[in-house]
């Protein structure tokens, strides 16, 4: 997260952390302040969804609500205003204290995201305590019929009901209604995940253009922005996986001196390691994050161009047109596959992706990982959301989480084993 800057602050009548009492730090580690923050996304989505909230525009404020959170130090989540309300996801929020101070704030997005901004109605948000279900309800009922059909979450499961809901200062009760009745194309899924590697984009474009690239060049990167925050905290990461390569006795791992070692020895240690973790194809957050800034400058610099097959951008667009949102989940970093699907050989492609999940969220093998997933994508059940991939360990997981799933069989893919149960396609033109 991003420390808000003084000027931001005072354009909208907020102070900053340096002006507040400090905030006890397990209340901003803490669960209550997560869910929050998780409930201020999926109302974003569900809010645009239901076209109750417009691209860019607007925002949505909750007070944290938990026994760990004294009075004294009442927190508040806030949406900020400038960024597309059906790609809200939790890190996308500010965090306040009771008189305003700005805790935290996102960290910048890439193009074509907006720098994080404050909406104009946040002191009157603050001052409200904004934790009114029925200001949100009335929200909707000025832009829309009153006979709208709404989901509500609540502690992160939708609850749909045929009771009339009473809204505070409206005299027309709202219906709410299922949200099959209300999805014009119910018998598709509300949401797509996407695999990368065999699945959008030929796995010989990742073993044999990427990979090189960042182990032919991990040596230039270090040296031009070593002790940039940046690289600092890339060789903290790795460091602490290759210290726990080598209790573990991983083949390849080398231990990377302290920094006083000299800028020589760390670098030459990194590039090593990386080399090994290249070769052994790691799945590991500490390798993908480095990855994704040596690629970024290869893309910068357009040494490197994306690569998909012919079908995958003729598809997003039909699913794009169908309401259907479309979100990535690869083993590499959120940075690398927005750079990919930004410069590919049919273009950017990033207008038709509402969102990006790596190792982050976990294992692509587990299924927890399709669990974590499917409860930031603002739908009713598993089901909703159909995963496509060319690996079979991660079809079986997304799978037992209840996903719906669909495996990718390209050229080079490996072979599925015999009797496996999925459906499978060459082709994303031929999912439905």
């Amino acid at each position: 997260m991003a420390a808000a800057t003084p000027a931001a602050a005072a354009l909208h009548g907020l102070r900053t952390a340096s002006a507040a009492v400090p905030v006890p730090q397990a209340c901003m580690e803490g669960k209550p302040l997560m869910d929050t923050r998780i409930l201020v996304s999926d109302l974003c989505r569900q809010f645009y969804s239901l076209d109750g909230a417009s691209g860019t525009g607007g925002s949505i404020t909750m007070r944290v609500r938990g026994v760990s959170i004294p009075k004294p130090d009442k927190l508040f989540a806030m949406s900020h205003s400038g960024i597309r309300k059906e790609r809200m996801l939790p890190e996308d929020t500010f965090v306040l204290s009771a008189n305003g101070s700005i805790l935290s704030s996102p960290s910048p997005k890439p193009y074509p995201d907006k720098p994080p901004t404050f909406t104009d109605w946040s002191p009157l948000f603050i001052k409200l305590q904004a934790e009114s279900y029925h200001y949100l309800f009335d929200a909707v009922l000025k832009l829309r019929q009153p006979s709208m059909g709404l989901s509500i979450r609540k502690k992160h499961r939708f609850i749909h009901s045929e009771k009339p809901i009473e809204v505070k200062g409206t005299k027309t009760p709202v219906q709410t209604r299922s949200s099959n009745s209300d999805y014009p194309n119910a018998h598709l899924p509300r949401c797509v995940v996407l695999d990368i590697e065999g699945t959008t984009t030929p796995i010989s474009f990742v073993t044999e253009v990427l990979f090189p690239y960042a182990r032919d060049n991990v040596g230039r990167h270090l040296d031009l922005t070593y002790g940039t925050p940046e690289t600092i905290d890339d060789i903290k990461l790795l460091r602490a996986q290759v210290e726990e390569d080598l209790v573990k006795g991983i083949a390849g791992a080398v231990p990377i001196p302290p920094d006083e070692a000299g800028k020589e020895e760390v670098i030459a240690s990194v590039v090593s390691n990386v080399d090994a973790m290249i070769k052994a194809d790691r799945k590991i957050t500490a390798l993908k994050q480095m990855q994704g800034h040596i690629w970024r400058t290869g893309f910068d610099s357009k040494e490197l161009e994306g690569v998909v097959f012919d079908d995958v951008p003729e598809a997003l667009e039909k699913w794009h047109s169908l309401g259907i949102k479309v979100y990535i989940y690869s083993s590499g970093s959120r940075l690398a596959q927005r750079l990919i699907f930004g410069n590919t050989n049919h273009g950017d492609l990033r207008k038709y992706l509402c969102g990006y999940f790596d190792t982050a969220v976990g294992n692509k093998r587990e299924t927890r990982s399709y669990g974590e997933i499917f409860e930031s994508l603002g739908v009713d059940k598993p089901s909703d959301v159909l995963f496509i991939t060319d690996v079979h360990q991660e079809a079986t997981a997304a799978k037992d989480a209840g996903l719906e799933v669909v495996v990718s069989v390209r050229p080079g893919n490996s072979p599925l084993p015999q009797n496996h149960g999925f459906k499978t396609i060459t082709s994303f033109l031929k999912v439905w």
